[in-house]
């Protein structure tokens, strides 16, 4: 079986836009539960263990450590685990043999070691891997129900794992896992089935990679002869069952009504209808065109509830200016109109945070192939005291002197810091090589001896202690350049504006509308609101930390999974805990000459950026709402993350 360095470089190489569009879309209709639920644990060449997170050293002195940050994020897309899919193979081994004695002691050390083989992923390839061990088991012992089962489950995971790689797009490692399965016994069916699978999607796949680029260029249904939905009609008939030629038609029609809605904007039902007839030939009963065709009859009912229609219609485009302009008229015409007071709010809400409202949770899905960035919550506009007051204990001249700034226009912040599993659909996306593997290494927590040490062989994929990091965890060990490459695609997906926040931006959703020292409040938690240090925290080794929340405990030694604990009042999880977070400034020494706009402080070419927010080894001193520190924009740190805005 290919070796996992193999299989990621072939992963790397397949990022092209049609095994994208591909992949991810099979995953959409197969596995939709994925894209809100993490699995906990992962096997074959897919698998990532859950590991501890650096901390600071325990009986050391608080001290700021610059150079480091942390963030949080949401749901990560990934694949179903491998056990999830043999399941729903639905594969049971029904010809074990019947055993006449008990396995000798040398079919029990090859059972052994077999069993290890299979729970590392080393199922197949070579004279260590699973099926190879319990194959010369059966050889002593051709009646070994234990080996004879051994060896069906290596068979079903390797058909689970080649399913995977079909389900994505990958036709490569498909085949080069299929190569290896025919020399599993008893495979021949299997063999047979998926390589009919493999021979389709090599089929298709360049008919949906031309018809993703010709609905990205607008031809959705048009011109004949040239545009999307044609292609997509040709793959359905070669693969009935193709989840993304389905999406495909779905995305089509979308175009189709959006054509309607823009009809009735400007009066012309005739448009509008004719554009609902075209609609309705592509998928006669979808909710989206019955949804489309009730709002269109409602502003048939009467003229002054139409043209309130063609407003909001107008304002969920976008469009204020139009919005505005219609609900003018509808006043004019009505100025007691039902609903003229909600969508007076709502244009307010618009010119403030885009149609969205302070607190909305929402998530951008990718325009040019499936997929959706982290989720979202809408923040307030206002005003607050930004640095830490005279009186406060632990204050540091970097954060005087305290100044006010406003916050004039709402944004979105992601509800966690960016996770593993986040961060790693956006390398395989885009081929992109962060700064861990460019570079080598980082810095990670070292059990030993209580202290961070820097490890050549930790990168993003691993976690506090360099081991193989859980998809659900927030990824760490990432740079500032690593984390504005992640935000400079999601711009690119979404067609939305993404990118770090600013400093002040970050310190304004941090505290939520409090000025106190924590934003729970002036003194230690009395309840789980962050992964903080903890005076009743144990790491596995037995350590305490010697400065940190007296009689707090949270169960983490280390980074925890993202919305673990308790959300701030502007609804962010893991603000001020889990892992500290890169922002967009330059470091400054104090707050003088700070803009007071919220907007990012920053000097031409730079290297040292900002981090806020606490971690899971932060003291309570460097937990504090006003706390800062600044690191080299190069800095990897198994304490350090991240998280996106997105501009309104």
């Amino acid at each position: 079986m290919p070796s996992k360095e193999s299989v990621r470089r072939q992963r790397a190489m397949g990022g092209a836009l049609g095994v994208a569009v591909l992949g991810l879309a099979l995953v959409y209709h197969f596995f939709p539960r994925v894209f809100h639920v993490e699995p906990s644990v992962v096997s074959g060449k897919r698998a990532m263990n859950l590991g501890p997170i650096p901390s600071v050293a325990p009986g050391a002195p608080a001290t700021p450590v610059r150079g480091v940050a942390e963030i949080d994020a949401g749901p990560p897309l990934t694949l179903a685990p491998t056990e999830v899919i043999v399941a729903r193979l639905g594969h049971k081994d029904t010809h074990l043999p019947e055993q006449l004695s008990a396995d000798t002691p040398e079919v029990e050390a090859l059972l052994a070691r077999a069993g290890k083989a299979l729970r590392g992923g080393q199922l197949a390839g070579d004279e260590s891997s699973a099926a190879a061990l319990y194959e010369q088991a059966l050889k002593l012992k051709p009646d070994s129900r234990r080996a004879a089962q051994g060896l069906f489950e290596v068979r079903a995971r390797m058909v689970a794992e080649i399913n995977q790689d079909l389900a994505v797009g990958d036709a490569e490692s498909a085949g080069d896992l299929l190569d290896t399965l025919k020399d599993i016994p008893d495979s021949k069916d299997d063999v047979a089935q998926l390589q009919v699978k493999l021979k389709t999607l090599t089929q298709v796949r360049p008919l949906l990679a031309k018809a993703a680029t010709l609905l990205q260029q607008g031809s959705a249904d048009q011109p004949k002869g040239a545009n999307a939905l044609e292609l997509y009609r040709q793959v359905q008939q070669m693969d009935p069952d193709n989840a993304v030629a389905a999406q495909g038609v779905l995305q089509v029609q979308r175009s189709v009504l959006d054509r309607a809605l823009a009809a009735v904007a400007q009066n012309d039902f005739k448009g509008a209808d004719q554009a609902l007839a075209e609609a309705a030939q592509i998928l006669p009963d979808s909710p989206a065109l019955r949804d489309v065709h009730t709002r269109v009859d409602g502003m048939r009912q009467a003229r002054g509830t139409g043209i309130l229609a063609q407003a909001r219609s107008a304002l969920d485009a976008g469009n204020l200016p139009l919005a505005q302009q219609l609900a003018d008229q509808a006043k004019a015409i009505s100025p007691d109109l039902a609903g003229l007071g909600d969508f007076s709010e709502r244009l307010t809400n618009s010119r403030l945070y885009a149609s969205f409202k302070p607190g909305q949770v929402f998530t951008d899905r990718f325009a040019d192939m499936p997929g959706q960035a982290p989720s979202m919550v809408v923040i307030p506009t206002g005003t607050f005291q930004m640095g830490a007051p005279d009186a406060e204990a632990g204050r540091q001249d970097a954060e005087i002197p305290q100044h006010e700034v406003t916050i004039g226009k709402g944004f979105a912040l992601s509800r966690t810091a960016v996770t593993v599993g986040q961060f790693r659909e956006f390398v395989r996306a885009s081929g992109y090589q962060p700064d861990s593997v460019k570079l080598g290494g980082a810095s990670v927590y070292d059990e030993g001896t209580g202290a961070m040490r820097d490890d050549v062989n930790a990168s993003w994929e691993t976690d506090y202690v360099g081991r193989a990091a859980d998809s659900r965890l927030p990824v760490v060990n990432v740079s500032w350049n690593d984390a504005k490459a992640y935000v400079e695609w999601l711009s690119q997906r979404t067609g939305k504006t993404y990118r770090l926040p600013s400093e002040a931006e970050f310190e304004y959703a941090l505290r939520g509308g409090t000025a106190t020292r924590y934003w729970w409040g002036e003194g230690g938690p009395t309840s789980k609101v962050e992964n903080l240090t903890g005076g009743n925290d144990r790491s596995p080794s037995g350590r305490r930390w010697s400065n940190a929340f007296r009689g707090y405990s949270d169960g983490y030694w280390g980074p925890a999974p993202v919305m673990s604990f308790a959300p701030n009042p502007f609804g962010l999880y893991d603000i001020n805990g889990n892992v500290s977070e890169w922002v967009q400034d330059c470091w400054h020494d104090s707050y003088l000459r700070a803009p007071r706009d919220g907007s990012a402080w920053v000097n031409p070419g730079c290297s040292v950026r900002v981090v806020r927010g606490g971690s899971w080894g932060s003291s309570p001193e460097q937990v504090r709402s006003a706390y800062r520190q600044g690191a080299d924009a190069s800095v990897r740190s198994g304490r350090v993350g991240f998280r996106v805005l997105r501009e309104l």
